[in-house]
């Protein structure tokens, strides 16, 4: 996150006296990535984050896989998924490799403890839903439409709010940083005029005034392919000030400028985001190409060292029949895909798309896990063949 951003009280320098009204110090922690050489930002507590009181290994985090893979496209249909729960510990698992995984969950729940993922970047694109996300950085509001990325390692809690209607989240954790893609930014890591946003477009964390509480606080941390309890003996939002590159951020999918042109342009138009071994693109509503022989509708394509996943964050989407709000598709590496029929032909001479989705695309082959065959459309590989597959299909099991 090459942006750099101050907040609430700091020394003259690093690393030199810094005094509490009590006379005290405040106890400084440098947080970044790649050890002292990647970004990072620096913090002030109140007190030292280091005084856990107690420790326990609460579960671990497996993420089965489907033992069928046989090679086919897959279509699963997140409104038939199990809703509830907490927005942190009842993710539903969805495809995973080594380099990122995709979850799903409807949280209807206000966590009373704090979240660590300390094994990944989190992108978690809020499909509905609003309130704020606390960390010990101060507070995000997020809305629906809203990239919220989550650097590795950052205490925070999800403050949902209840009163706005049903929250929908779609976690992306990724064991690389996350960032802006390279071709999007100058060697200082400016973002190009050519972007397709800006930093004006970028929401950071607000400052909020320290927690000074002390008692028993839990932080539940993911690690090492586990979920672990630590007991903090104070409230881990304590923080008086903090300066850096390294923090919780929002992207709105609404602020993305697509790009387009006199004939059909490539996915890579719509990226995002970039992580090691996949990027993240935004399908916008856009106008489409303005050739008058232009087929806006896009051509099949063989992805030969890649696995396509799109969440559908509207009902309609240009090249697709048979999906609806919430659908997830997986094109696998291997196996050539594009429109279904009568879309190529429909798409001559539109004006425009309002369609909105999210795509991830892993450079890695992706697995399925056990836990999204309960809302698979198991006939979906077969739709491009006959209208008769459009239909959500069960497992028959």
């Amino acid at each position: 996150m090459p942006i750099y951003h101050a907040v609430g009280q700091l020394p003259r320098k690093r690393h030199i006296v810094f005094r509490r009204p009590d006379g005290g110090l405040y106890a400084e922690e440098l947080m970044g990535h790649e050890g002292f050489v990647g970004t990072s930002s620096l913090l002030y507590h109140v007190h030292p984050p280091t005084t856990v009181l107690r420790a326990r290994k609460v579960s671990d985090v497996v993420y089965e896989a489907d033992e069928d893979t046989s090679l086919r496209h897959r279509h699963f249909l997140t409104a038939r998924a199990n809703k509830g729960g907490s927005p942190t510990l009842t993710r539903i698992p969805l495809l995973f490799n080594a380099d990122i995984a995709m979850l799903y969950v409807e949280p209807d729940e206000l966590d009373t403890h704090f979240y660590r993922n300390s094994q990944a970047d989190e992108v978690v694109y809020v499909a509905e839903g609003e309130g704020v996300l606390e960390s010990v950085f101060g507070d995000l509001p997020y809305k629906s439409g809203d990239y919220v990325v989550i650097h590795r390692n950052i205490t925070h809690r999800w403050r949902i709010d209840l009163s706005k209607g049903a929250t929908k989240l779609l976690v992306m954790e990724s064991a690389g940083h996350v960032r802006f893609p390279s071709r999007y930014m100058n060697k200082v890591g400016q973002l190009l005029e050519g972007a397709p946003y800006c930093e004006r477009d970028i929401q950071r964390p607000q400052y909020v005034e320290p927690r000074d509480e002390k008692g028993e606080f839990s932080i539940m941390v993911k690690q090492y392919n586990a979920i672990n309890e630590l007991v903090l003996d104070h409230h881990p939002f304590d923080v008086i000030g903090w300066d850096g590159y390294f923090y919780p951020w929002i992207f709105s999918i609404h602020d993305f400028e697509p790009i387009v042109g006199r004939i059909h342009q490539p996915p890579p138009v719509h990226q995002t985001f970039q992580g090691d071994g996949f990027v993240i693109c935004s399908f916008c509503p856009r106008p489409y190409d303005f050739d008058p022989q232009a087929i806006p509708a896009p051509y099949n394509h063989s992805n030969v060292d890649s696995d396509e996943v799109l969440f559908y964050a509207s009902s309609e989407f240009m090249s697709r029949k048979g999906i609806e709000y919430g659908s997830i598709t997986h094109h696998p590496d291997g196996l050539p895909h594009g429109p279904h029929p009568g879309r190529t032909e429909a798409s001559i001479g539109a004006k425009h798309t309002n369609e909105l989705a999210v795509m991830m695309d892993s450079f890695r082959p992706l697995k399925i896990a056990k836990a999204a065959q309960s809302f698979e459309d198991t006939r979906y590989h077969q739709s491009w063949v006959s209208a008769q597959h459009e239909q959500f299909n069960p497992p028959t099991s």
